[in-house]
């Protein structure tokens, strides 16, 4: 049984799909190009003792040749920033998005917990409408700036490591208070499961009712 066979049957509650499947493409698609140097990179970072952390840029990473090509192939050579996600986490608890696409890759085998901004309905959504996609040590991934994402899920008991690339400034401090609820960082909106207790402490708006999935391994 290979390992999205056993994610599946670990998880018979989640609509569990690789990246690799067709249905993927209505959240994002898989990218092609070269992506060792970034995970190579990524493999250096410490982890941290406990839960995840998450830096919008990396100076390693920053100097890789790489950059160039994603700015330019990428992002329209809009400035970006690349930066990293990794650490341990097992639930959905929350959902964010951009008003562009994110780049995605995979330092470790990792699930990412998706859903859609068109299935948030009167403010709130149903955490059934969300889906699993297991991204495989080394693949690299487009998601699309609809798809409501947040931090990744770990498939071992050594967490999870996935390079993130954005635009520059994206999630960093706002500069003004927004009218917007949902407006949390620079291009970053979110909202979080309603039994969020830590999120909501940090003012996060409770918009997610159903079941906070965890993803078992």
């Amino acid at each position: 049984m290979n390992k999205l066979e056993e994610l599946k049957a670990k998880n018979p509650e989640l609509d569990f799909y690789s990246v690799n499947d067709e249905s993927f493409a209505r959240y994002g698609c898989v990218l092609t190009q070269d992506y060792s140097s970034l995970i190579e990179a990524a493999k250096q970072l410490e982890y941290p003792a406990e839960g995840s952390k998450y830096m919008p840029s990396v100076e390693s990473f920053e100097a890789l040749p790489i950059r160039e090509m994603i700015k330019e192939e990428l992002f329209g050579e809009l400035s970006v920033q690349l930066g990293n996600c990794w650490g341990y986490n097992s639930y959905l608890n929350a959902l964010e998005w951009h008003k562009n696409s994110e780049i995605n890759v995979a330092a470790t085998d990792l699930v990412l917990l998706l859903a859609k901004l068109d299935d948030v309905k009167d403010g709130k959504l149903d955490s059934a409408k969300v889906k699993a996609f297991y991204v495989a040590a080394g693949e690299a991934i487009e998601v699309y700036a609809d798809t409501l994402h947040f931090c990744p899920c770990q498939v071992s008991y050594d967490g999870f490591n996935c390079v993130v690339v954005l635009p520059e400034g994206t999630n960093t401090d706002l500069e003004n208070k927004p009218s917007d609820k949902l407006l949390f960082r620079k291009n970053k909106w979110i909202f979080c499961h309603e039994d969020n207790e830590g999120l909501k402490a940090k003012g996060v708006v409770p918009a997610i009712y159903g079941k906070n999935y965890k993803v078992n391994y």
